[in-house]
């Protein structure tokens, strides 16, 4: 089979399941791609390491252990429920991919691909949620061994979800880039783009799954929060981790189910999208430079590779940086919080470091791509990452001003509070937004953007890539978060020693602000992988155009669009060659004809009007420049693209994509609308699935209250929480009645995330 016959019916033999007599697309993927699955395979061993490592060490004493599993039955039955619904809608959008494809409306493998990414980012979330369940009693106990052993426990802990969501993400993309190159001729530069575009489109399985699990693990998480915060809290006067608090056990499996399972789905999507929008990116600023020609499709390669190989580079420099996290018994909560630095700058160097030896050796040769330019846009969004990771921090640490500032309203009430509280996040915005339009300016233009805007955008793609490079260490110091927070309440629930609450505490406030990091780190790495999916999108419309797009370089100005009388006769068009057509209007011929400028579509009619011979013909493989007149008129000249050949600014402008476009600006009104309206319904559904847990608190507290009377208990020592059991039997049941309250977060959660959730993916 000849490789054109090949590349046409790659896809489709895929799709079949029918074995291909040759492999040319994997022979000729350079040897550093093999960096990508080997990363991966290391990423999931480690993490196997880690968690069999602190499998090892003990869980503590019986209430220890108790405690620790009603949390851990709570997460399991909340994420077992929840992906019931999740693959519903996953298995009803593959059953509507598959029949796309079956109509050639979508290519065939995509509906595999959307479903394979949905489970593997579900399956993340599971280890990620078995992982962390597991860690925050062995962290308690860990703690009273010493400071850093705690944070060994947590943090080895927290590894593992940063090595899964890495490992799995990164050994999707290689994989299925391999197996397609195993049935495409990837030295096609159309096969590899089609290659690069139907991978891409695997990512909305990843966002389909980040979306049901930050929505419904924030709704959860965030209902228990407040039933624990204002009866617990404020009403009854009981801490928020006692183990006297009906609440609390919900809250802690709160905890793991938006900030380990829910933030786990949401970087996996972005890590994801990140890597198969810089590749599809790469294939399309190919196109862009010309790397058609069968002496050319190494360089198209290799350009393809560097996002996937950069990627594994990062895990492994992420593995070896895990390794330096420690700290002193006396360390302070600022040492505390420069030892997870620590980390995260080693990982970050070593990526400086590395990434120039990946670029050097896979684009260094060619001439049309500058190998440092790139190697500056992975710099910017490396950089990009630890300011924002910076200005996270500077904004939420208790140890910095404007927490201080917060702090300091209190002394004039809650009112001051909210009003400082809102004031300071918003100004927060500015460090994380500022450098996201720093870091693309300065990607986009280092990578060559400025000769062609195609590669300036990839360079944006690659520099996502790169401030997502150290997520497996970055994912560790987020996640470490939560398990932290849940060994604190532990500690506070089995009553252990003053100096083990103060490491733990110490290990839960550092575990906040590690949180709220990573938060900023999704958020800025998201606005980078947008770019980069947006540019994505349209080099796939591009790729995917069956037709015409027509551009010109005009001079003088192009005719207008003729009116031709519906009667008059169409006649044929005879290719001459060379770019001059014959086309006969009455007794006179004209050659190398042209049409009006601006239009879409393959168009093969002539029409005669006013003497003139419109006519506008594309062969399948050139671009022609051709004229418009005859020997008495002006020539007016135009070239005639096709899509393939076509820039992305060309593709742009002709579908008018602009801000005085008023579509594209009610598309902006719109999109910025569903931003507040999603916001919002969130809100409500939070407030009422609070409203339901504030009740059955309530329930509780009077029932508790009851039962203590019948018992003898003082009316003195009953209105004071402090003197109460931490558990009672009434009627055959026992109080606090946990499970309860988890019933309730977990149900309000599934139904109040449904609705926000679609309202997101019909827009």
């Amino acid at each position: 089979m000849a490789p054109a016959q090949r590349s046409s019916v790659g896809l489709g033999v895929l799709a079949s399941a029918v074995p291909a007599p040759a492999f040319a697309g994997v022979d000729t993927l350079p040897p550093a791609f093999y960096l990508a699955p080997i990363g991966a395979v290391v990423a999931l061993v480690m993490a196997v390491v880690f968690y069999r490592g602190f499998m090892k060490t003990s869980e503590g004493d019986e209430k220890m252990v108790r405690i620790a599993q009603a949390v851990r039955d709570g997460a399991y039955a909340y994420l077992g429920r929840q992906a019931r619904v999740v693959y519903i809608v996953v298995a009803v959008l593959a059953v509507v991919l598959a029949v796309m494809g079956i109509v050639g409306l979508q290519q065939q493998m995509t509906f595999v691909g959307v479903a394979i990414a949905s489970v593997l980012s579900g399956l993340c979330g599971f280890l990620g949620m078995r992982t962390a369940t597991n860690a925050s009693a062995r962290t308690t106990h860990a703690a009273k061994q010493s400071l850093n052993e705690g944070l060994k426990v947590a943090f080895r802990a927290g590894a593992v979800m940063g090595l899964c969501v890495t490992g799995f993400a990164l050994l999707d993309v290689s994989v299925w880039f391999f197996v397609l190159g195993l049935f495409s001729d990837l030295t096609d530069l159309s096969v590899l783009n089609r290659v690069t575009t139907l991978t891409l489109s695997f990512a909305m399985g990843a966002s389909l799954q980040a979306l049901f699990a930050r929505v419904g693990g924030g709704i959860y998480t965030k209902a228990a929060d407040v039933g624990a915060d204002l009866v617990g809290k404020v009403e009854a006067g009981i801490p928020e981790d006692d183990a006297r608090n009906p609440a609390t056990i919900a809250d802690n499996v709160g905890d793991n189910v938006g900030d380990v399972a829910g933030m786990g789905a949401d970087l996996y999507e972005s890590y994801y999208g990140s890597i198969l929008a810089a590749m599809a990116l790469a294939a399309s600023a190919a196109v862009a430079l010309g790397f058609g020609a069968a002496d050319d499709a190494w360089k198209a390669i290799q350009l393809v590779v560097v996002a996937p190989t950069l990627a594994g580079l990062g895990i492994l420099c992420s593995v070896v940086a895990i390794y330096t996290v420690r700290a002193d018994e006396s360390a302070s909560f600022a040492q505390l919080l420069k030892s997870l630095h620590k980390g995260v700058w080693v990982s970050s160097g070593m990526i400086v470091a590395g990434s120039a030896a990946i670029l050097w050796l896979l684009v260094g040769g060619i001439e049309e791509v500058r190998w440092h330019g790139l190697w500056g846009s992975i710099v910017a969004g490396l950089l990009a990452g630890l300011v924002i990771a910076w200005g996270t921090e500077h904004f939420t640490s208790y140890e910095q001003k404007p927490t201080r500032r917060i702090s300091e309203q209190a002394k004039m009430g809650p009112a001051t509070v909210i009003i400082a509280g809102v004031a300071e996040g918003m100004l927060s915005t500015w460090v994380p937004l500022l450098t996201v339009v720093v870091a693309i300016m300065a990607a986009y233009w280092s990578a060559g953007g400025a000769s062609e805007p195609l590669l300036g955008v990839f360079g944006v793609g690659i520099a996502a890539v790169g401030m997502l490079s150290t997520l497996g260490i970055t994912l560790a110091t987020d996640a470490y978060g939560p398990i932290a927070d849940n060994a604190g309440g532990n500690a506070e629930m089995t009553h252990q020693p003053p100096e083990v609450r103060e490491r733990t505490d110490m290990l839960d406030s550092l575990g906040n602000t590690t949180a709220a990091t990573g938060k900023g780190f999704a958020i800025g790495s998201a606005a980078l992988t947008a770019l980069a999916l947006l540019a994505a999108f349209a080099a796939t419309v591009q790729v995917n155009l069956e037709k015409t797009i027509i551009a010109a370089d005009v001079s003088p100005p192009p005719v207008s669009r003729a009116t031709a009388d519906p009667s008059t006769q169409l006649v044929d068009v005879k290719n001459l060659g060379n770019g001059r057509f014959l086309v006969p209007s009455d007794d006179k011929s004209f050659y190398s004809t042209a049409l009006v400028v601006g239009g879409l579509g393959q168009i093969d009619e002539i029409v005669p009007v006013d003497g003139w011979a419109i006519a506008a013909y594309l062969p399948d493989t050139e671009v022609y420049h051709l004229a418009l007149g005859d020997e008495s008129q002006e020539l007016i000249t135009a070239e005639i693209v096709r899509p393939s050949q076509a820039s992305l600014t060309q593709v742009m402008s002709y579908f008018q994509v602009n801000m005085l476009n008023p579509s594209v600006l009610g598309g902006l009104f719109i999109g910025v609308l569903l931003v507040f309206v999603f916001c919002a319904m969130t809100m409500n559904a939070v407030g009422r699935a609070a409203f339901a847990m504030i009740d059955e608190c309530r329930r509780q507290f009077g029932v508790m209250r009851e039962q203590f009377r019948k018992d003898g208990m003082s009316d003195e020592d009953i209105a004071d929480p402090t003197h109460w059991p931490d558990a009672v039997t009434v009627d055959g049941a026992s109080y606090p009645d946990y499970a309860n309250c988890v019933a309730i977060s977990t149900g309000g959660a599934l139904r109040e995330m449904v609705v926000p959730t679609l309202l997101a993916v019909i827009v």
